[in-house]
């Protein structure tokens, strides 16, 4: 006999202790002396797989032997025995069915939901199914809630609820959670008509959810059943226990379950046996914590027991307290912990349910080469197969842009056979195409004609191949799911074999199993009756992928391991990290609840939000008391300051309230260890720094410098002739954006296209007939040029305002239009150089004068600018004096206008005569001789209009290291 004495048995191991060795070595103890296959005959019911996965090591390492029935609390709905032939829904195919009960109430009422929201209010439903199913809640009590005061919000949401009705009838198929609770009564119907005489134990599971609250009533009631729970504070007083009895107010508190479980057993806090009676591994620190977690009602007691703890730096002597700047630090601080601890020849684990967190440590620690075993695994859809499902789900039915066709040429997945190289080779020719001429919206033709310019043999099969599927993505329609998974299956395998057969490596590795296990379950599980938009598809695809994870292949480190904050039980490290203690993450921020608000689930008996704080109270106090134990959070996340967790926040309030009994020192000791792992983290993360730039001035030799500049170009050379340099001696070109954008290059493009476009056709001879001419020039300019609808509308309005004082304007000055936007040149002799330019526009006046004219589609310059620097026009009257503009000859007098394009056509002109030619002449000269002096420098910014102002090379200059008001030192450069 394994438990004398009648029941219920009740057992607890305190916090800290290693609860699977614990565990295993009280069934040893309790079976010595008896014959090795007594071990066989007990049934031990396990909370998880790594709980059972553990128990099994820890039983193998004493030798050959008997094991115990190890079994998960689950299981029993997986028992055709208890369960019969009934078929459970899988979860999946649970949440597609209410999907489309979901999308037919939207049909009949849209306003009460968007559709995109499809599967998460799917996904909402079924957990709260599972919730009621557990905690055995009908659906008709649903019926007598008090909905005074919110009536308005449960009348809509009424609606939703209601589906799940007819899951819970007698013909409906069961879920997982209902075969689970049809198993147990099963089995306790066995149980009860036929009492099992061998030891049944429920260890590791705290009753939290009804169904194993359940079964652990059950178990106790048997000739030998027992139960052992984790983490229970033997330390607490009676007191204590007795002031969580006041209703629900105490639910948060990490020892209410037991509470609630002793009380259905009938026993109280003194009758809770002790396992093994090993004690903790720390009873300074387990009495420490057990008095800062205390109710907050009788958090009196600190004044009147605290001096009862003792010498506190001796209880937390094993302790440290990160208190990190940013979630960054705090990162690189627990992974150079727990790097210590492994060099130390320690077991180490994190817990934490901050996944984000848990990221950032594990790319922290590959510094060392540490890959540590992370029981949650890794997102799906942060996976490159993950990311491929995503990217084309997004696309379907869509017309890509340039951005969205790159990032799908360049994923890992993408083309990913033998013909890789040549693929990437290609995309990196396209990117430079599209990023200098476009179009927005590459298509097959566009492709095609781009293949066509290529010397490469591959670029033609190639771009047939990129252009078929993005007509193919584009061409997807709305269908039923089965359809639009069909396709969104065969558009990923596409882009994954390029031009060859198969499915590339799409579906290899662990992410690519994972990725094409849920492909197959949601084609499996879908419903024809579910017909949705490609958006719709795109979420609801997102929501399914979203859920999943992916289990590395990669051997880890068993020497680390990071734990969600549950699995604080089956721990049994040397080391305890408890990271992300801050308010929001641990205890996480209760999730809202779409369809019942606190009163409504209290009335119903359903989980509120203080036992879900209470429960991840509980997985502290057990973290917490580990032999060796480092709290850690973050002062501010990526939004804003955080709040340190309540239950930290209470431990350092208490230690700091015991000034006698050596707190303040204990903390501050806790802090100056946390601080010293923080500061040495920051030295292995710190980059190797070189020396900061200087304002750069480079001096090339004389001959190197160009001999040759447009009329532009002189404006960057008296601002920014760094700009010049880079240009022309590195023969750096600034790349337009990777996402075309219908920004103010292309709309002064595209206003310079459209007057010019109608001179080279003759201008009408009336005003009306003109603007007409104009606007249609406008249209088909826009269509050609400008992929964006609205874009198209906003500017072809403002046309459409200054069309007709345009060509009234044109209509009034008369002369001819001799030139639009050619390209002349006019070579120098002293200096030699060479000047070259493209006006907008050259006319002969009536009185047959040369007049430049330029389109801005801005303010035109002042004054004093074109005095300073504003050279363009300046110089192109030069070079008609020189004779560079062969239809005008060698004029004397030249007038320069400025037209603003807008509809007051602001216009800025001036009469240059001889002297001012000569002089204009005489200036240029002067500015090329300058840069003729060895050693004059290119310098960064000399002379920009603000440092607001944006030049394409201050990435290359460096500039933010330096600023305007430092001094270039000219480099000779070789």
């Amino acid at each position: 006999m394994m438990f004398p004495g009648s029941g219920p048995r009740l057992f607890g191991l305190p916090p800290g202790v290693d609860f699977p060795a614990r565990l295993a070595a009280g069934l040893r103890t309790r079976l010595a002396g008896q014959p090795p296959e007594a071990m066989a005959r007990v049934t031990v019911y396990l909370n998880s797989q790594r709980m059972r996965r553990r128990l099994r090591e820890t039983l193998l390492v004493q030798g050959a032997g008997f094991l115990p029935r190890l079994k998960l609390v689950s299981e029993p709905g997986n028992d055709p025995l208890l369960t019969g032939q009934v078929e459970a829904a899988s979860p999946l195919g649970r949440r597609l069915e209410l999907a489309v009960l979901i999308d037919r109430l939207l049909a009949a009422e849209p306003d009460l939901a968007p559709r995109h929201a499809l599967y998460d209010l799917a996904d909402s439903l079924a957990g709260l199914m599972d919730e009621m199913r557990a905690e055995e809640v009908d659906p008709g009590a649903l019926d007598l809630l008090d909905i005074e005061g919110h009536a308005a919000h449960w009348s809509r949401t009424r609606r939703f609820v209601s589906l799940i009705a007819q899951f819970f009838t007698e013909g409906a198929a069961p879920d997982s959670e209902a075969r689970l609770r049809l198993a147990l009564l099963a089995q306790i119907s066995a149980w009860e008509a036929a009492p099992t005489p061998d030891p049944v134990i429920v260890a590791g599971s705290t009753g939290s959810r009804g169904t194993s609250a359940l079964l652990m009533q059950a178990v106790a009631r048997l000739p030998q059943g027992a139960i052992l729970v984790p983490g229970f504070d033997f330390d607490q007083p009676e007191e204590v226990w007795a002031s969580l009895d006041d209703g629900t107010g105490q639910e948060d508190h990490p020892q209410y379950r037991y509470h609630r479980l002793m009380q259905t057993l009938g026993l109280g806090p003194l009758e809770v046996q002790d396992w093994d009676a090993q004690g903790t591994p720390d009873p300074a620190r387990g009495r420490l914590i057990s008095l800062a977690l205390r109710p907050a009602p009788v958090t009196d007691q600190w004044i009147a027991q605290g001096p009862d703890l003792g010498d506190l730096q001796a209880a937390t002597a094993r302790m440290t307290l990160i208190e990190a700047a940013s979630p960054r630090d705090e990162a690189q601080a627990i992974a150079l912990c727990l790097r210590e601890a492994v060099a130390a020849g320690k077991r180490a684990a994190l817990l934490t349910p901050d996944r984000d967190l848990t990221r950032r440590v594990t790319a922290a620690l590959d510094r060392w080469r540490l890959v540590p075993d992370d029981s949650a695994g890794s997102p799906l859809i942060h996976s490159p197969a993950g990311r491929m499902l995503r990217l084309v789900a997004r696309g379907m039915g869509k017309r890509l842009m340039a951005d969205e066709v790159l990032t799908l040429l360049k994923h890992p997945l993408c083309f990913s056979t033998d013909q890789r190289g040549p693929h990437l080779r290609l995309t990196h020719e396209l990117e430079l195409r599209l990023r200098a001429r476009g179009p927005a919206y590459p298509d097959l033709a566009s492709l095609q004609a781009w293949a066509a310019e290529q010397r490469d043999p591959f670029a033609g099969p190639w771009g047939d191949w990129l252009g078929g599927l993005l007509a193919e993505l584009e061409a997807c329609a709305p269908a039923p799911l089965p359809d639009l998974i069909t396709r969104h299956r065969a558009l990923a395998e596409a882009f994954a074999r390029g031009t060859d057969a198969g499915t590339g490596r799409l579906w290899q590795d662990a992410a690519g199993e994972a990725a094409l296990g849920v492909i197959e379950d949601l084609a499996a599980e879908a419903p024809g009756a579910l017909h949705l938009g490609l958006g719709d598809y795109a979420a609801l695809a997102d929501g399914v992928i979203n859920r999943a994870q992916v289990r590395s292949l990669i051997p880890a480190d068993e020497r680390i391991v990071i734990l969600g904050a549950q699995e604080a039980r089956v721990q049994g490290a040397d080391l305890v990290v408890l990271a992300g203690l801050t308010e929001g993450v641990w205890p996480a921020q209760p999730d809202p609840d779409p369809w019942l608000n606190r009163k409504m689930r209290m009335e119903l008996g359903l989980l509120l939000p203080e036992r879900r704080i209470g429960l991840s109270a509980h997985d502290f106090q057990m973290a917490v008391a580990a032999p060796e134990v480092v709290l850690s959070h973050a002062h501010r996340n990526a939004e804003a300051e955080t709040v340190p967790s309540r239950w930290l926040n209470r431990l350092m309030n208490l230690l700091d309230g015991l000034p006698d009994q050596g707190g303040r020192a204990a903390l501050a000791a806790m802090k100056a260890r946390g601080n010293r792992l923080i500061r040495d983290a920051g030295l292995v993360a710190a980059p190797i720094l070189s020396p900061r730039a200087r304002r750069p001035s480079p001096r090339p030799k004389v001959a190197d410098r160009p001999k040759s500049l447009s009329l532009t170009e002189i404006e960057k050379l008296i601002r920014d002739p760094y700009a010049i340099y880079a240009r022309h001696l590195l023969r750096l070109r600034p790349l337009m954006p990777l996402r075309p954008m219908a920004d103010a290059r292309l709309r002064g493009e595209i206003l310079h296209k459209v007057p010019e476009a109608l001179l080279r056709e003759g201008l009408p001879p009336t005003a009306a007939e003109a603007a007409a001419a104009l606007m249609r020039i406008t249209d088909r300019v826009l269509e050609e040029d400008v992929a964006w609808p609205a874009m198209r509308a906003i500017w072809r309005a403002r046309m459409a305002e200054l069309a007709l004082p345009f060509v009234q304007g044109l209509l009034a000055e008369g002369g001819e239009v001799v030139s639009l936007e050619q390209k002349y040149r006019v070579e120098l002799k002293d200096p030699d150089f060479v000047l070259v330019g493209k006006p907008d526009r050259l006319d002969v006046t009536a009185e047959g004068k040369l007049r430049i004219v330029d389109y801005k589609t801005g303010a035109p310059p002042t004054e004093k600018q074109q005095a300073a620097f504003a050279k363009q026009l300046h110089l192109a009257a030069v070079m008609a004096s020189l004779g560079g503009f062969p239809e005008a000859g060698f004029p004397d007098e030249v007038e320069i206008a400025y037209i603003r394009l807008s509809a007051d056509l602001k216009t800025i002109s001036a009469v240059l005569g001889p002297d001012d030619l000569h002089r204009l002449l005489e200036e240029f000269r002067r500015l090329i001789r300058a840069w003729e002096d060895p050693g004059r420098g290119y310098t960064a910014r000399q002379a920009m209009l603000g440092a607001r102002e944006h030049s394409d090379y201050d990435d290359l200059a460096r500039f933010g290291e330096w600023d305007i008001t430092e001094q270039a030192e000219p480099e000779d450069m070789p």
